[in-house]
Order: C-alpha cells, then structure tokens, then sequence
C-alpha cells in the first residue's frame, strides 16, 4: 500500500535492534482515516471469503481492528487480552506470547464466549515480526475449533522472517507495507515489493 509505505518513509524512526516508530500515525496517534484505507485495502484482498470475526491482541491492533471491521460487513471485532482482569470471567482460552518490541512474554487470554467452533476469523495486527503474537492468535483459534481465514497486517519485518514462516505454513497473509530492510544509522528504509 503505497501510501502506507509513504508515511512509515516519512514519518517512522529506525531504532537500534530492528525496531519502526510509527506512532505517530499507527500505534499511539492514530490516524483514523489510514486504518478506513487499510481495511479497506483487505476487504479487497479477502473478498469472498467467509469471515465471521476479526480477532486481534490488546492494544496497538484493535483501533485498526474496529476501523477495518466496518469493511467486513461490521463483524465483531475481538481482542486477546495480555492480562487476567476481574472483567474476564468464566472459561478462557489461554496462552502466552513473547513479544518482541516488550522483549518478555505476556498470557493471551480470549473469553469462550467469543471464539466459537465453526467461526472463520481474520487476524489483524499492526506488526508482524517474528510472528509469535501470530502463532498465539492462531493457537487460541485452533482450541476454539475456529479457522483462521486470513491474516491482515500493517507492517511487516520482512527481514525477521514471521510472515515466510506463515506464508509457508499456508495462511493467507496481507501485509501493507513489507520493509525490507532498514538502517539505524541512516534512517534508511526499504520495502519489498
């Protein structure tokens, strides 16, 4: 997505040890109408296919997440928490994540209530990376005897190999911006076509 990559050239800082700044626009200030263009950009890319639920991890994906979801027909839009809270109640499926920007690992809660058998969900998240929060989500699904229908992602490390794993293992991965490569030192970032 062309505009998408315009902004992260822009607007994102390369930080030592592979890590983007885009909060300016995706995961702290968030730009509205960019997410609306992204759904809308997926719903293109998954056209015809049966998508009940948008599932995706607290915090930074579920602004993206309720925004592209208006694309799909207003499905509901679930969020895996990364924290046991006395709003959870009742049965849940568990697991946990290593998350690379935290550096640590976090417990991925989803209700029972809100991921069923039978359902066929999207996964959105705003970075793909190693693809760890990935496996977590797509683990939740397959407890819950739900299919991932796709994989909806802003921004992809290519360079840390996630989405190729993904890929290889069969999803159907949208990523909007895959950078290739970037350079603390430089600023430089570029992008995979």
């Amino acid at each position: 997505m062309q505009e998408l990559e315009e902004r992260i050239q822009s607007e994102g800082t390369v930080k030592e040890g592979n890590v983007l700044k885009v909060d300016a626009f995706l995961n702290h200030q968030c730009d509205v109408r960019l997410f609306d263009r992204m759904g809308a950009a997926w719903a293109e890319h998954f056209a015809g296919k049966k998508i009940d639920k948008i599932l995706t991890i607290e915090a930074s994906g579920i602004g993206i997440a309720c925004v592209a979801a208006q694309h799909f027909g207003n499905v509901p839009v679930v969020f895996a928490k990364k924290a046991q809270s006395i709003n959870l109640d009742g049965d849940q499926y568990v697991t946990s994540v290593y998350s690379f920007t935290k550096q640590k690992e976090f417990p991925v809660i989803v209700s029972k209530k809100y991921l069923n058998a039978g359902e066929h969900v999207l996964l959105i998240d705003d970075f793909l990376a190693n693809g760890k929060a990935l496996h977590g989500l797509i683990g939740l699904c397959r407890e819950a005897g739900a299919s991932v229908t796709g994989i909806g992602i802003a921004v992809e490390k290519g360079f840390q190999g996630g989405g190729d794993a993904l890929r290889a293992e069969g999803y159907d991965i949208d990523s909007l911006a895959i950078v290739d490569a970037m350079d603390p030192a430089t600023g430089e970032i570029t992008f995979r076509h």
